[in-house]
């Protein structure tokens, strides 16, 4: 009877209860190479689900006539059903991942949910419904361990969700793009695939899905008429827009913002020799227009100034010799009449690229060449002229101040000059030469006409020279009695820090007494002690530039980068330090201007030097020989200078 009962029940079609029985336990497993996979399936979700609603589980698993199963069913091919979309899927990116065994490429499932729960792209809680797509390629592509694996980058999802799309979906739209509308759904395939909606000459179709009034107009624009006869060079909807992180272009970050227009998203093309190389255009329209009215007004911040849309158009860009263009000459005045109110023909002439590099026969071009062939050399020649003017003056004030001080001090020796002037030289043209390669667009790097690598190897015969005396400096101090004697005077003291209050306090009218010094006050000793530590920084991390190489197989690649940027910042540091401190000291000071001369001579007057060294007892004082007398006598003949003997 049993028998015959069982063999009675197999000949029937199963029913989904009879296989919920067992499938509706949440705790059924089988071991599927050494893991456990559940078969439990949810009976309330099967119900709803869009094959439950019209098939019964045995109608895709066939292959079971009874509940017993004599042997594992087999797992079902969605292709069984949805041939076309198997079909394109095999094509895709995503399909050739899992062919190649990387188990990341994503199949049926990962997109549409288990076949058990499967929803109709029009149900909202489908994962493939449009407004859930982002966040479906999301749980892959914006997992950066997943995304680095296949030799990619989860920075494209972040970027969509912080686009106009993005955040049009995120607030509910039903109409934006999402990740499909471009990439498609089955056959996702790559950029650089000539069936692939994302590849370069298909955009603008892509794009056109949405937006078809603004893909007409475009396509009929040189831009669009490069694309169309296959001109790789002209631009699509991407090159300007971006790709995923498309914004609205009143969003100052968007490349096609009014401020980034000229010298960010044309310029990439218009700028550089890469069209005029292919097709005769002019390199450098976007530099020109910077230098006309229009873009100075750019640089100092406007934001109602035309920039290259306003003039050219948009998505509508043809040759002026178009009737179509908005440059075409009849067109001009409505087109500057957008901001021009009342604009005649005659304003119109007025050309907007200045110095495009062409010798234009206009006649504005040809009075705009005889004004800068004029001019160039009058400046030259008015202010060089004034310049010799005011250093023959200042040559002969300098010198008759020096003579109305009969008595002088020895306060510097030849050989304590000489290191001075190496060091004043080499430091003067490490600062130009380092600024200008750090700053390879600025004026200073054009005013001397040397190229980078000229300016290179300057540079670093600069930085030997400063190398070399800071080298001997060191020699020096250690072997020659003066030399010791300067480090002695100069060391720092507990005292240099009250002496610098004691200053302030004077000079602030908080105290009548003027402090008094030795040889070396508080701000001298501050000078050259950070002088020392500033050549032997900037020599350690000028060598590590220089040798970045074999640094960077010695140590860590991110030594080089370190030393770069304290090399640069201890540069800024230096040279405000000279021009703030050091400068003020020698020209600045109104007891020394219009400069203390001891760096050319080594000398200072006498009575200078008691008012500002009045501590130091030691002096080598000269005088003039007086009239009628053999020769000049000596003040302190009796002890060399404390610190600075006669050589």
């Amino acid at each position: 009877m049993l028998a015959w009962s069982g063999s009675g029940r197999a000949a029937q079609k199963l029913k989904d209860s009879d296989c919920l029985t067992c499938h509706g336990d949440s705790t059924l497993t089988t071991d599927e190479n050494g893991k456990q996979v559940s078969l439990y399936v949810d009976k309330d979700k099967l119900k709803h689900s869009f094959h439950g609603r019209l098939f019964g589980c045995v109608d895709c698993h066939t292959d079971v006539k009874s509940l017993v199963h004599d042997a594992p069913p087999k797992k079902i091919a969605c292709a069984g059903c949805h041939e076309a979309a198997q079909q394109a899927y095999a094509r895709s990116m995503h399909a050739k991942p899992a062919k190649a065994g990387a188990a990341l490429g994503a199949t049926c499932v990962d997109c549409h949910g288990s076949a058990h729960e499967i929803l109709t792209p029009g149900n909202p809680a489908s994962p493939v419904n449009h407004a859930n797509i982002p966040e479906t390629c999301g749980r892959c592509h914006g997992q950066k361990f997943i995304t680095s694996s296949n030799g990619d980058s989860a920075q494209a999802f972040v970027s969509y969700q912080g686009s106009v799309h993005g955040r049009a979906i995120e607030n509910g739209s039903q109409k934006a793009a999402v990740c499909t509308d471009c990439h498609g759904a089955h056959e996702i395939l790559a950029a650089n695939e000539d069936h692939s909606p994302i590849y370069k000459f298909n955009v603008p179709a892509t794009c056109g899905k949405c937006h078809a009034d603004v893909t007409q107009t475009f396509m009929a624009s040189i831009h669009g008429q490069g694309i169309a006869r296959g001109n790789g060079l002209a631009p699509v909807c991407t090159d300007c827009h971006g790709i995923h992180s498309i914004k609205k272009h009143e969003d100052p970050n968007s490349p096609v913002a009014g401020q980034n227009l000229s010298q960010d998203t044309c310029a990439r093309c218009h700028e550089g020799v890469r069209l005029s190389q292919e097709f005769g255009l002019p390199g450098n329209r976007v530099s020109s227009y910077m230098d006309s009215y229009h873009g100075l007004a750019s640089k100092g911040g406007s934001v109602v100034v035309a920039n290259c849309s306003s003039c050219h158009g948009i998505h509508n860009i043809l040759p002026s010799s178009d009737p179509r263009s908005t440059i075409n000459h009849a067109n001009l005045g409505a087109t500057c009449g957008q901001c021009h109110k009342g604009v005649t023909q005659k304003f119109t002439l007025t050309r907007v690229h200045l110095g495009d590099g062409t010798q234009a026969r206009d006649i504005d071009s040809v009075i705009t060449r005889w004004v800068r062939l004029i001019y160039v050399p009058l400046i030259v020649i008015v202010i060089g002229g004034m310049f010799l003017h005011n250093v023959i003056i200042w040559r002969s004030k300098l010198a008759s101040r020096r003579r109305a001080h009969p008595a002088m001090v020895v306060r510097m020796t030849v050989n304590q000059r000489w290191q001075h002037l190496v060091l004043l030289t080499s430091f003067i043209i490490l600062v130009i030469t380092g600024f200008a390669l750090k700053f390879p667009d600025s004026w200073f790097a054009h005013v001397f006409g040397m190229g980078e690598h000229l300016r290179g190897i300057i540079h670093r015969l600069a930085g030997v020279a400063l190398m070399s005396a800071g080298i001997y400096h060191v020699f020096y101090v250690i072997q020659s009695r003066e030399g010791r004697r300067l480090i002695r005077d100069i060391a720092p003291r507990p005292a240099d820090g009250f002496d610098a209050l004691k200053a302030m306090r004077y000079y602030l009218g908080l105290s009548s007494e003027k402090p008094e010094f030795g040889r070396f006050n508080y701000a001298e000793k501050a000078e050259y002690w950070a002088l020392v530590w500033g050549t032997a920084l900037m020599g350690i991390t000028g060598v590590i530039i220089w040798a970045k190489v074999w640094v960077g197989d010695l140590l860590a690649r991110w030594w080089v980068d370190v030393a770069t940027a304290i090399h640069y910042y201890e540069a800024i540091l230096a040279t405000l330090a000279i021009v703030v401190w050091h400068f003020y000291q020698v020209f600045f000071d109104p007891d020394v201007y219009p400069m203390n001369g001891a760096w050319l001579d080594g000398k200072m007057p006498l009575d200078h030097y008691r008012e500002e060294h009045g501590l130091d007892t030691e002096l080598d004082t000269e005088t003039p020989a007086l009239p009628g007398s053999p020769q000049g006598g000596r003040a302190g003949d009796t002890k060399p200078p404390a610190g600075a003997p006669a050589d």
